[in-house]
């Protein structure tokens, strides 16, 4: 009688068959195996919409809703199960044994359903947290338009330093992905932290108080504090600039830097470095092997040695943004080798066990402006960028002099960039041609220097290896 109990378990009904009850049992059995084929139909055929359609808040409750009822059923069914086996026919001890595999085994089938509603109403609370800007117009759309009838979407992809010892924003990493909402195709477009001079849209603001370009007197240790990287945390901190409006730090950076590119920004994203560190942590710590010995801290304190270790998030961040004997190139290299690790150290098992700690490392890692109920949308068009051709320009020294900016230049480059990211790509020809000067580059190509191999394909160590 315990056995036909936990067979009951993983076979609804088996218990009722055996015990005579044939038409509830089969009844049972039959709409087990049709949940388990719609489940696995959904798993192999859900496709991008779908996948969007469950990030919104009705979605999700539904699923809590559903996870609630299957528990709930599966724990009845399996005191029914008890029940009509009768127990009363054993003995008092067999009695009390057979109660209790069943009063475990009823317990037990609900805890995967409560995970999943703990999970997804903590998944919920992230996205509530992290999409909570105004909505948009775009957001409101119908939904065979959600784009408003534009062909591209311009989002503004940062990388911030702000952490809890230092007050502020400084933008490190300062990204647009202008994305071809059709096909996917997105160019990638860097501009440099140190960009000097930066000019602000005329009748703003910032352009009111800086008409000539962000010049401010050099600080008391030499260094400049009126760079590209400065804009968001100048703007918050000088709201009289806004009419005493607080926190117009996001909203001037994008406005600054879609007419610096001549283009639209629609929307902002901000990863928080030391949110990547606390992630990390989240998922036990990320290994790589390092190439070399990497020194930071103020005086030189610190160390990454060299070899394969597994780094915490503090350690695994300063390995990641450390100047000391460093250049730029370099750094970006080791930051692209942490975020590798990341990807793929973070798989399904070690994200669900300790699903709570990441999604409250999510909530410090993320910033942005984008509307929730946009979601629906931007997770389709995601999964279209991953197969589509993705080009990059990184406006760097020589394109562009960073101390000297040619505007007109980059406004020229960019339009080029976008048109050629809408160009089929030509049949390769049977004659061979001189090879010309290419500004956007393939998805992968960095802006370090890089070494041509043998069969003319650029490579790049990138200073470590996710072990």
């Amino acid at each position: 009688m315990a056995g036909w109990t936990l067979v009951s378990a993983i076979a609804p009904g088996a218990a009722h068959v055996r015990a005579g009850w044939r038409r509830t049992g089969f009844s049972l059995l039959g709409v087990y195996l049709i949940l388990l084929l719609t489940a696995g139909v959904l798993a192999f055929t859900a496709d991008a919409a779908l996948l969007g359609q469950l990030t919104s808040s009705s979605s999700l409750n539904g699923i809590i809703a559903g996870a609630a009822v299957l528990g709930l059923a599966w724990f009845a069914m399996i005191l029914h199960s008890f029940v009509v086996l009768r127990p009363g026919t054993l003995t008092v001890s067999g009695q009390v044994l057979t109660g209790v595999v069943a009063g475990f085994t009823s317990v037990a089938v609900m805890v995967p359903f409560g995970l999943v509603a703990q999970w997804v109403v903590i998944g919920d609370q992230t996205l509530e947290k992290v999409f909570d800007a105004a909505p948009d117009p775009l957001a409101t759309v119908k939904p065979e338009d959600p784009w408003n009838g534009r062909n591209r979407v311009n989002i503004l992809l940062l990388g911030g330093d702000a952490d809890d010892h230092r007050p502020g924003v400084r933008t490190d990493s300062i990204n647009v992905a202008s994305v071809d909402v059709r096909t996917g195709s997105t160019v990638l477009l860097s501009l440099p932290r140190n960009l000097e001079n930066v000019r602000f849209p005329p009748g703003s603001p910032m352009h009111a108080r800086f008409p000539d370009g962000f010049r401010l007197p050099v600080g008391p240790g030499g260094g400049r504090e009126d760079l590209l990287f400065a804009v968001w945390e100048y703007a918050d901190s000088h709201p009289e600039i806004f009419g005493g409006r607080q926190k117009q730090g996001a909203h001037t950076l994008k406005e600054t830097i879609g007419y610096t590119l001549g283009l639209k920004i629609d929307w902002y994203a901000l990863v928080n470095m030391w949110g990547f560190a606390r992630l990390i942590d989240a998922i036990g710590g990320i290994t790589v092997t390092v190439d070399r010995d990497v020194v930071f801290g103020k005086y030189n304190e610190g160390l990454v040695r060299a070899g394969t270790r597994k780094l915490k998030g503090a350690d695994a961040m300063w390995f990641a943004r450390s100047r000391t004997y460093s250049d730029d190139f370099t750094r970006m290299r080791r930051q692209r080798c942490v975020l590798g690790a990341l990807l793929d150290q973070a798989d399904p098992a070690t994200v669900l066990s300790r699903f709570n700690q990441v999604a409250r490392a999510a909530n410090e890692l993320l910033r942005t402006d984008i509307p929730r109920p946009m979601l629906e949308h931007l997770v389709p068009l995601a999964l279209r960028v991953k197969n589509a051709k993705v080009t990059s320009v990184q406006f760097m020294p020589p394109l562009i002099n960073t101390g000297y900016p040619d505007w007109m230049k980059i406004r020229l480059l960019t339009v080029k960039a976008i048109r050629d990211s809408t160009r089929p790509k030509p049949e390769p020809s049977a004659k061979a041609s001189p090879r010309p000067t290419v500004m956007a580059k393939e998805r992968g190509t960095p802006s370090a220097v890089r070494t041509p191999t043998p069969d003319g394909v650029t490579g790049l160590t990138d200073g470590c290896q996710g072990a």
